[in-house]
């Protein structure tokens, strides 16, 4: 299993440890998105991975998101679908997967990055890192999951908040919502997830599953408020306010939006 370009992994007391390496911020952009679904494919096939996590390079951020660059190329509501659709085949593949991933929360995870997070079975965040669903700000909504996933973690009063405000919240708010398992200094989230993972490959793969796929089948599927959350998506990427979020974020100021 080579590294890719922008995805490295590596595998050792048969916990895998995915590495997303997208300088500055990471940022899924369309070749990362494709490599990190690969990467999982590899992963779940493997009958020597037991536990798996995921981290971003760096220390600036876990994934601070979509790379916004790319939503400039997007000029109908069929293609914003499928860049939706894609983005939420390979969250769903993670959250389905058989095999237990772990979120490592290095840094900011915005965005997609807090969606990829909230696929994962378990999550651990740095003492300074933040999370947040910012697509509000750029005329959108989040496209990836997140409307599914965090009113599910969180309630959905909160998720509600969250999504409307495009807030980001502390890693010690995160905790006290549920959003994720533990808090730890930076410089220890790795090994911490790392360590979780060993602990969990020493359990029967086969009864692992099984707690897997229960916790889940206890969840309502969430394909129809994907399949709408997509289309919505779509919806967004034809108005004025989209195009104006997206040009003010990449222009470095504040939108100004005309509610159309």
């Amino acid at each position: 299993m080579a590294d890719k370009q922008f995805v490295k992994l590596i595998i050792e007391d048969k916990v895998a440890v995915i590495t997303i390496d997208h300088p500055p911020v990471n940022a899924l952009n369309a070749p990362t998105l494709k490599e990190l679904s690969e990467t999982v494919d590899e992963i779940i096939a493997n009958p020597e991975v037991k536990a798996a996590v995921i981290t971003g390079g760096g220390q600036m951020a876990f994934i601070a998101g979509a790379d916004i660059n790319e939503f400039t190329a997007i000029t109908s509501a069929e293609q914003a679908v499928a860049a939706s659709q894609r983005g939420q085949s390979v969250f769903s593949k993670i959250e389905y997967s058989p095999k237990p991933f772990i979120a490592a929360i290095n840094g900011v995870a915005l965005g997609g990055g807090m969606e990829l997070a909230m696929a994962c079975h378990l999550r651990i965040i740095g003492d300074r890192a933040k999370m947040g669903q910012p697509e509000i700000n750029l005329g959108i909504i989040p496209g990836w999951g997140g409307t599914q996933r965090l009113p599910r973690l969180v309630g959905k009063a909160k998720a509600m908040e969250l999504i409307l405000t495009g807030d980001q919240i502390t890693a010690q708010e995160a905790y006290r919502l549920n959003l994720v398992n533990k808090v730890v200094p930076g410089g220890e989230v790795l090994k911490t997830a790392r360590d979780l993972g060993k602990k969990i490959a020493q359990k029967s793969a086969i009864v692992a599953k099984a707690a897997v796929d229960a916790i889940n089948a206890s969840v309502k599927s969430p394909a129809e408020g994907l399949a709408y959350e997509a289309s919505q998506f779509g919806v967004l990427f034809q108005t004025e306010d989209m195009r104006e979020g997206v040009a003010a974020f990449l222009e470095k100021r504040q939108p100004a939006f005309k509610d159309k």
